[in-house]
């Protein structure tokens, strides 16, 4: 007779063998706080102070508190739209360079407290606490170093002042995720009337240990953003993107905030840097980081913020989306529709993870509680990993039949470190396996797309790494298509050319007040200011991109100049101003209302114009200012230009450049005027 062995033997038997142990962690590691906030992935950023009632980008620290007095405010508005939005948290500008705060501080009077909002008896900053603890969002604050305003910046007094600043945000309001140091410092000011420039040393004036060492007894869980974290790194640009290979690791103690080779030279991280300090990318749902009427038809389109999204969340890093609040104190109706859409695309292309119904295997495993099952589980808290020293792995999906898909996530378990280097995605084709997509680094999140594919079988193969691969979750989806509206160029004459996104879409168009109800055949003639809409729509589906709005100006045909890369429609080009002054003649008179300057757009920019004088005349001999001041921010963020003035009547302009970014010679992609 058979002996049978004890189910009480068997099941001590099956559950108490030796789980092989974990991979060793290939340093730098990120701390538990970095960990939580990486989680949260998308937050959102409400830029509303006294530029919004400016109409300035950078305030120059000469604005009065009278000037800020919002008609209907209700931070209540802004926490629905971000958690509606899928935000997990927002950041707001209690102090931007101006110097006038958003709450009643003791320590100065440029403030809340002496402006007409709610007779100076309000304090925005507990409003919008308040709000964000309503909506179950976390709350950040944006605090600029670089004050306009204050007669001692520059001086040892202002540190005492802008860490008693300070010690009012930071104990006052609960609990804060994140405190954002920008990262522009010094320069032109109103310093308490002494208007001069002052220049501070970015590295040593803010004495930044004893400064982190504040908000760290003050908020122990808080995430420190600037140039060089030290929690958290700027992406180095203001589009939103990462990298194709974006590493958390830096080598932190070579850079400080606002050095100005970052971007260039260690925006992407270091696979061997010291300090695990991953990406933030920031961007402006709109051209602009502040409210400004004229770009009310600019909010990014649908697709914009898709890419976007790929782009940083997809890239390795957080995404920071920015309302500009307008002047009545509200997240605009334009910027609302926008942001939701996008959460609706986000919900939609993401909504079936095939992987779920599929089997996981892999062609080598560490052991029991490694297995590759649990890179799909659903848990980031449990990974797959091989043997150490293993090469080649791969993780294989057998769908069971064959699926389209279009999209691939990856995640590392980030507390043992970022370890890939290189991976491939491959599907099967009658036994054999085909190279469909491939990518670089991984780090918390990972997302490849890539055009539509069929296949019941793909893997996943880690060609390279720091290390081992462990590999908290997959994801394949299949992304419904999006639509894209035409491109518009124009060129000098006039003749606006529309170009479909994808063959087999019909274009139409409506100029002015008109909905897009001409279709277009052929390039058509638009030589005065004019407002155009388009829309490109799949005939056999009825489906429709959403609708591109651009303003046309007059046509440059008549015009004239030297530096004609300038004037030529196309700001891919652009003219170095070598006496800093560029003239053009219009060709005949014309009523301005103002001008435009486009930036060089190009990998690494020179000559950006940061202060300028922009002169009228009507026979090239006399000649007349009408405008001067700053382009602000336009180094880290080159988009056009609007400036406005009293209706002049001219035939020459001339746009002097009285300083630039770097001080090199004057660079210009594109000049135009304002006739309305």
């Amino acid at each position: 007779m058979k002996k049978l062995i004890p189910l009480s033997f068997l099941y001590l038997f099956t559950f108490c063998q030796e789980k092989p142990a974990p991979p060793e962690p290939v340093f730098p590691i990120p701390h538990e706080r970095q960990i939580a906030w990486q989680q949260l992935e998308f937050y959102g950023f409400v830029h509303f102070n006294m530029n919004t009632f400016s109409d300035r980008e950078w305030g120059f620290g000469d604005e009065k508190p009278q000037q800020f007095n919002p008609s209907a405010l209700d931070a209540r508005q802004w926490a629905r739209i971000a958690k509606e939005a899928g935000m997990k948290g927002l950041i707001i500008t209690a102090k931007h360079h101006d110097g006038f705060v958003l709450w009643p501080s003791e320590y100065t009077e440029h403030s809340v407290k002496n402006s007409p909002w709610r007779d100076g008896k309000g304090d925005l900053i507990q409003e919008f606490v308040d709000a964000c603890r309503e909506y179950g969002l976390k709350v950040g604050i944006y605090y600029s170093p670089w004050d306009r305003n204050h007669p001692d910046y520059g001086k040892p007094e202002y540190i005492t002042y802008m860490r008693n600043q300070l010690r009012e945000l930071l104990s006052n309001y609960g609990e804060i995720f994140e405190v954002w140091f920008d990262g522009a410092n010094g320069g032109d000011g109103w310093y308490g009337g002494a208007n001069e420039e002052r220049k501070v040393d970015k590295l040593t004036y803010y004495d930044w240990e004893n400064t982190h060492a504040l908000v760290r007894e003050l908020q122990p869980h808080a995430m420190l953003f600037s140039d060089a974290g030290p929690d958290v790194r700027w992406v180095g640009n203001e589009h939103g993107f990462a990298y194709e290979t974006t590493w958390s690791n830096l080598m932190r103690d070579s850079v400080y905030a606002g050095m100005p080779e970052f971007s260039e030279k260690w925006a992407t991280g270091q696979e061997n840097g010291t300090h695990w300090v991953p990406v933030e990318s920031d961007v402006s749902i709109r051209p602009g980081w502040y409210y400004h009427r004229y770009e009310d038809h600019k909010v990014k389109s649908l697709p914009e913020l898709m890419e976007i999204y790929y782009k940083s969340i997809g890239r390795n890093s957080s995404l920071l989306i920015n309302f500009p609040v307008d002047t009545r104190g509200l997240i605009h109706e334009n910027d609302e529709k926008a942001i939701l859409k996008m959460a609706e695309k986000i919900r939609e292309d993401f909504a079936d993870n095939l992987v779920k119904s599929a089997k996981i295997s892999a062609n080598t495993e560490r052991g029991t509680g490694y297995e590759a099952e649990l890179a799909a589980d659903g848990d980031s808290e449990t990974y797959w990993t091989v043997p150490d020293g293993e090469e080649g792995a791969f993780l294989e999906v057998d769908f069971g039949k064959e699926v389209s898909f279009n999209r691939l996530l990856l995640q590392e378990y980030t507390p043992l470190g970022q370890r890939v280097k290189a991976f491939s995605l491959k599907k099967e084709v009658n036994g054999s396996w085909e190279k469909i997509a491939e990518g670089t680094t991984v780090g918390y999140k990972r997302i490849l797309l890539f055009a539509d594919q069929q296949a019941s079988k793909i893997r996943i193969v880690f060609e390279e790494g720091k290390a081992i691969p462990v590999i908290a979750e997959i994801g394949v989806f299949n992304a419904p298509k999006l639509l894209l509206a035409p491109e518009i160029s124009r060129d000098k004459s006039g003749m606006v050319t529309l170009t479909a996104p994808d063959e087999g879409l019909e274009i139409w168009y409506g100029l002015d007040d008109s909905e897009p109800s001409q279709h277009y055949s052929e390039p058509f003639m638009v030589d005065k200011s004019s407002t155009l809409r388009v829309v490109s729509i799949d005939a056999k589906t009825g489906n429709q991109s959403e609708v591109m709005q651009k303003e046309l100006e007059l046509a440059k045909e008549k015009w004239r100049s030297e530096a004609e890369r300038a004037i030529d429609e196309n700001p891919g080009t652009y003219f170095t101003v070598q006496n800093n002054e560029l003239v053009v003649d219009l060709g005949e008179k014309i009523q301005l209302t103002g001008f435009t300057y486009f930036p060089m757009q190009a990998r690494y920019p020179s000559g950006h114009i940061t202060r300028y004088s922009f002169e009228i005349s009507l026979d090239g001999k006399n000649w007349e200012p009408v405008s001067e001041g700053e382009f602000s921010n336009v180094a880290n963020s080159p988009i056009e230009q609007f400036i406005r003035f009293e209706a002049k009547e001219a035939k020459l302009i001339k746009l002097k450049a009285l300083q630039t970014s770097d001080g090199n010679a004057a660079t210009v992609g594109e000049i135009g005027v304002l006739t309305n």
